[in-house]
């Protein structure tokens, strides 16, 4: 059906329920106190949830509440809390509180303790709804035996790298054959598993042209491999530097012993 075929009167209606429902929605937020930055935020990427009834945000604000006071979040930080994660994610607006407790009660079969749930909920940059159960289990499975690692040290590496759980079995295994082809041995990629957050292609050629500085990573650290692309001009301006700064001081001449 056409949008010339609706009605006019019906039109007008919906455009009068959306307007009601955006202002309530206004009011809501704002009496949770959300930055007006954020409402603005919201405005832009997800519209939707101005359309929305009240109580369907009402409801997932609860949520997040609920869930973070639950793992042992405190009051007095709650506010600053919840706005990072909706700020993050605006989208999660839309999305099912259902699906914040469910994966939150996923993650807690785990093996991850109350404290280290609350670590992963803000660390996941308000993505806890787009966690798909089955494709979790599949790529923590994998990670535990492609790393020969045990269920502990599985644990640490998800928590200094959250984003492995969203990554498929298929890419995480791509990346990992790279690293081990260019020489980089799994206890390093365990002491730095946010170099699995890197395309094969972005970590090839880094240590391509940390390799034209005199710097191995297969003797050295992966820090120097890792991080935005701001971290690693950094990190290869400091090899330049030393690989260009001569053996001596030539302000201060050198001693020749006479004859």
């Amino acid at each position: 059906m056409s949008w010339s075929s609706v009605p006019k009167q019906f039109c007008v209606l919906l455009r009068r329920s959306d307007h009601t429902n955006q202002m309530a929605n206004i009011r809501y937020f704002r009496g949770i106190r959300l930055n007006k930055r954020i409402i603005r935020k919201l405005m832009a990427a997800a519209p939707q949830s101005f359309s929305n009834p009240v109580e369907k945000n009402h409801e997932m604000i609860h949520t997040l509440k609920e869930t973070y006071m639950s793992l042992g979040g405190s009051e007095s930080n709650m506010k600053i809390w919840l706005q990072k994660i909706i700020s993050q994610n605006p989208f999660i607006l839309l999305k099912s509180p259902r699906s914040v407790e469910d994966n939150v009660m996923f993650l807690r079969d785990r093996g991850f303790s109350s404290k280290e749930l609350l670590q992963l909920l803000s660390r996941l940059r308000g993505l806890i709804t787009e966690l798909n159960p089955d494709s979790v289990q599949a790529t923590l499975e994998y990670c535990q035996e492609a790393l020969q690692c045990s269920q502990n040290e599985l644990k640490e590496i998800i928590l200094k790298c959250p984003s492995i759980i969203y990554y498929s079995v298929s890419t995480l295994a791509d990346r990992l054959n790279g690293l081990l082809k260019a020489g980089v041995s799994l206890s390093q990629i365990k002491s730095t598993p946010t170099i699995l957050e890197l395309t094969t292609q972005i970590v090839m050629f880094r240590i391509q042209k940390l390799r034209s500085c005199g710097y191995d990573v297969r003797t050295g650290s992966l820090e120097s491999v890792n991080g935005t692309k701001k971290d690693f001009e950094k990190s290869y301006g400091r090899l330049q530097l030393r690989e260009e700064r001569p053996l001596f001081n030539p302000v201060i001449p050198l001693k020749i012993k006479d004859d």
